[in-house]
């Protein structure tokens, strides 16, 4: 009877002196920062976004990009004609881009080309459509998903192009299809906006090659999606004078920090449950913090309305939003605007401690450069020198920052 075992495997140490991976840029400032400094090839990348949100917009730009700066391009549709896709790179001003282009979802088509072509990069757009005469189910049902995405990602492997997926999202947010696939890829970026704003966010949730967490912003346009270099300014652009709560809320978005506006009406509820609202935040922190702002500070909600909203349609999910958020809540409540040049943050615990946050000093500085002169957060040692012309004001609880600032509590 024959050995089962295997010959066994090759073992090294953590000291390496391999050289990091190469990349190419695209010259898309926003897009290469999201990726990590730029594309990495024989990486397989999976981006996801609302239909409609301009996910082949971005992705036929960075395709004409890339292929300016001297990579072979593939972009091949599932989902339109050729000469839809045609149109739309006419409407964008790409018609002379060095990109090539087909229409095909038999995936065994699209693979036997691109063994044949070699390209640096092939974008399929969507995942989704393709579909594998070996797998004996629909286009878009989970086997042939998870098929097709394997077959893609092995390709990529081996061949050493750089494979970009485009994905559809379910009505959760989530990329449809198994979850399997988000672990077969080196990358997975989101495309988030609201139909209702002209900016869009492309943010990395997964990157074997790059910080998770980063976002890129740009603005869509008659002419397709133009980045946004500070979008901070953006963010504020439309903050009219100081009015009862709005609250500008000093975030970092992976490695980079934002200004964003936080707005809160509380009127009196004709409802035997008050409503509470909330767009652009986590509803479960609204809770905490009305809980807090009630039991330990003695500002009673009861009877009352709630709603909160991040302006501009930006999502904020880090727990400095905190401090931000008690202070719209307060100002709504009370009536009583805060001053229009002040940022807020910091994390607020069940006791009512005020907690520090990560990067205060990049957070200060993005708002002594956009002219903001007052900031409130937590009590903290600061690493460098404070900004010239920044009043800076610390707070140790929670019952502290709202007797000092509101003359309550």
């Amino acid at each position: 009877m024959g050995s089962t075992r295997g010959k066994g495997m090759a073992l090294t140490s953590l000291d390496t002196r391999e050289e990091p991976p190469k990349r190419d840029l695209s010259g898309m400032d926003e897009l290469d920062r999201v990726l990590g400094g730029g594309l990495v090839p024989a990486s397989a990348l999976l981006v996801g976004g609302d239909p409609g949100i301009g996910k082949s917009t971005l992705l036929l730009q960075a395709a004409a990009k890339f292929a300016q700066a001297g990579l072979k391009c593939v972009y091949v549709t599932g989902e339109e004609a050729s000469a839809q896709v045609r149109m739309r790179a006419q409407r964008l001003g790409l018609s002379n881009a060095p990109v090539q282009l087909a229409a095909e979802t038999n995936l065994r088509e699209i693979l036997t080309t691109l063994d044949k072509e070699k390209p640096d990069l092939a974008i399929i757009d969507s995942i989704q459509t393709m579909w594998l005469d070996t797998v004996d189910s629909a286009p878009g049902t989970v086997g042939q998903v998870r098929a097709a995405a394997h077959e893609l990602v092995s390709f990529a492997k081996r061949s050493g192009t750089a494979v970009i997926l485009v994905g559809h999202v379910t009505k959760e947010g989530q990329i449809a299809g198994p979850r399997v696939v988000e672990h077969m890829v080196d990358t997975v970026l989101y495309f988030e906006g609201e139909r209702g704003h002209h900016f869009r966010i492309l943010r990395a949730v997964k990157n074997r090659f790059g910080p998770a967490d980063e976002i890129g912003v740009f603005e869509m346009t008659g002419a397709g999606l133009a980045e946004v270099g500070n979008p901070s300014a953006l963010f504020l652009s439309e903050r009219e004078k100081p009015a009862a709560g709005s609250v500008v809320f000093a975030g970092i978005e992976g490695t980079r920090p934002i200004l964003t506006e936080i707005q809160a009406l509380v009127a009196p509820s004709p409802l035997g449950t008050p409503r509470r609202t909330v767009v652009g935040l986590d509803a479960g922190r609204l809770s905490t913090t009305l809980a807090v702002l009630e039991a330990r500070c003695g500002v009673p909600f009861t009877g009352l309305d709630v709603f909160l909203n991040v302006a501009g349609g930006m999502k904020v999910t880090e727990p400095a939003a905190d401090l931000a958020v008690a202070a719209a809540l307060m100002s709504a409540r009370e009536d009583t605007p805060l001053p229009a040049e002040c940022v807020i943050f910091g994390e607020i615990s069940l006791s009512a401690a005020l907690r520090p946050v990560n990067q205060t000093q990049n957070r200060l500085k993005e708002a002594h450069k956009l002219g903001f002169t007052q900031a409130i957060f937590p009590e903290s040692p600061l690493s460098g020198r404070p900004e010239a012309g920044l009043n800076l004001r610390q707070m140790k609880d929670l019952p502290g920052f709202v007797e000092q600032v509101f003359g309550t509590g």
